[in-house]
């Protein structure tokens, strides 16, 4: 119960003042007029350094991004994992996004082209527009003075070159080499490398040695030579598909002199290989380790190794565990892996669970192009995105993608000029990135002045800034 003088005192004051307190009545009104009221909101850009990837969706923003610039406090890792389904623009993305990163003196990029038309890789257009010859590993015209990369190249060190093969074998294998087996392996390289100095030994000198092992190797371990031969004889085996089986003539000698390892733009085309082989994951192991002896080199570059259909790697214990390797080594050394994958459940279901979870890990960047619903939400669990961002991918439409960057989670619409249209829409870029060319045209009509204007603003910065700036 209130005092008298409360009382007294709010009558006094009411006498004189009038009633002071009111009651809000509602207010009706629509969405258009409170929009003014309640300011949407966008999160922060990762700001002005970088390459221009596009425009952020809710705020219309330029979307800037570059592992290079961001690593460190904002980035831990400089690695990238692209997914989506086919036809939603994995392929425009990469294409510009490489193409705007070579405008840096001191970028460089190696591609894994698994994907081609008319009997050259979809990057063939690019590397021709830049004066670069495609390295085509084709075992059809390996054996007409095609493409080889030999993998006891003297340019890969001696403990290299036994890890290579290992993992050769293992792949080929389905299984990890026994101690016995892997013995054999061990001496026939040894002897190889010992007594062949007058050129470069090859495979064949390996498989040789493995079914004609030296005395001394049997008597090294107090065993018959008999059993060194026995246990070299799975090896041989595998190793004998490189020599004289269905990828002869990619491995099997010199590598092929005039490979420019210092161009700007390298391309591995992997076309004509069958992706559903097991001579893919066998590709890329040798490539894999090959490029890791020879061109990640500590001379301050930046470089990119960008991965087209990367499952392959990642769906491979053996390979994965290779490429985890390199990803850990080339972090320091200024490289960036960009695995691009068309389901996440094709890498965390299959045979390497264990070092694809790693390998996802490493991956600061993450960007989703629009999946169904249930994939949508396996790929959330995965790799960690808000309830919002889950939700969002099925309804994204091409060209339009969540961006994961540490956290920082944008929704992105990749705008692509003038200039590199043509490089960027083949006939498969176009199946792959339909975002520029529906027919809906009421659609198209609404977002067609903003696109221009951002188009505009990404064509003067890629053709205004010195070559050597910080800035795309």
């Amino acid at each position: 119960m209130r005092d008298p003088l409360s009382v007294l005192t709010d009558a006094f004051t009411g006498f004189l003042f009038g009633k002071v307190e009111t009651t809000r009545l509602p207010v009706r009104t629509s969405t258009g007029q409170a929009q003014a009221v309640y300011l949407p909101t966008a999160a922060p850009g990762l700001g002005d350094s970088g390459v221009i990837i596009g425009r952020e969706v809710y705020s219309g923003k330029g979307y800037i991004y570059d592992p290079f610039q961001l690593y460190g406090q904002q980035l831990p890792a400089p690695h990238w994992l692209v997914l989506g389904e086919s036809g939603n623009g994995k392929s425009a993305l990469e294409k510009t996004y490489v193409l705007r990163q070579l405008r840096f003196r001191d970028r460089q990029v190696v591609v894994l082209d698994a994907q081609g038309e008319d009997g050259v890789g979809e990057w063939n257009l690019i590397a021709e527009e830049l004066g670069i010859t495609p390295i085509r590993l084709d075992p059809t015209a390996a054996l007409d003075m095609g493409i080889r990369l030999n993998p006891l190249d003297p340019a890969i060190t001696t403990t290299g070159q036994l890890a290579l093969l290992r993992t050769i074998i293992e792949v080929a294998l389905g299984h990890g080499l026994d101690e016995r087996s892997g013995f054999a392996l061990k001496v026939a390289h040894a002897y190889v490398n010992e007594t062949i100095v007058d050129r470069q030994p090859v495979l064949t000198d390996i498989v040789e040695q493995l079914r004609h092992p030296e005395p001394e190797s049997a008597e090294a371990m107090n065993v018959d030579l008999d059993d060194v031969r026995a246990w070299g004889l799975d090896v041989a085996l595998v190793l004998d598909r490189l020599v004289d089986g269905d990828l002869r003539g990619m491995f099997d000698g010199p590598t092929t002199v005039g490979i420019d390892l210092d161009a700007p733009l390298i391309v591995f085309d992997l076309s004509h290989i069958d992706r559903n082989s097991i001579a893919m994951p066998i590709l890329m192991a040798i490539v894999g380790v090959w490029l890791e002896h020879t061109w990640i080199r500590p001379d301050r570059k930046k470089r990119i190794f960008l991965v087209e259909e990367a499952w392959h790697i990642i769906n491979s214990p053996f390979v994965a565990q290779l490429f985890q390797r390199l990803l850990k080594f080339g972090r320091r050394l200024g490289l960036s892996f960009v695995a691009v994958v068309h389901h996440l459940s094709d890498v965390v279901d299959g045979a390497a669970a264990k070092e694809a979870a790693a390998i996802l890990k490493m991956a600061s960047t993450r960007t989703i192009y629009a999946q169904k619903a249930d994939e949508a939400r396996a790929t959330g669990r995965v790799i960690g995105l808000p309830r919002w961002a889950v939700e969002i991918i099925p309804t994204l439409t091409p060209g339009i993608a969540v961006w994961d960057v540490n956290g920082n989670v944008q929704v992105v619409k990749h705008l692509i000029t003038e200039t590199e249209r043509p490089l960027v829409f083949t006939d498969r870029a176009m199946t792959e990135s339909s975002v520029d060319h529906r027919t809906d045209d009421a659609m198209r009509a609404a977002e067609l002045e903003a696109e221009e204007r951002a188009a505009a603003f990404v064509e003067q910065h890629l053709g205004d800034y010195d070559s050597s700036s910080t800035v795309a």
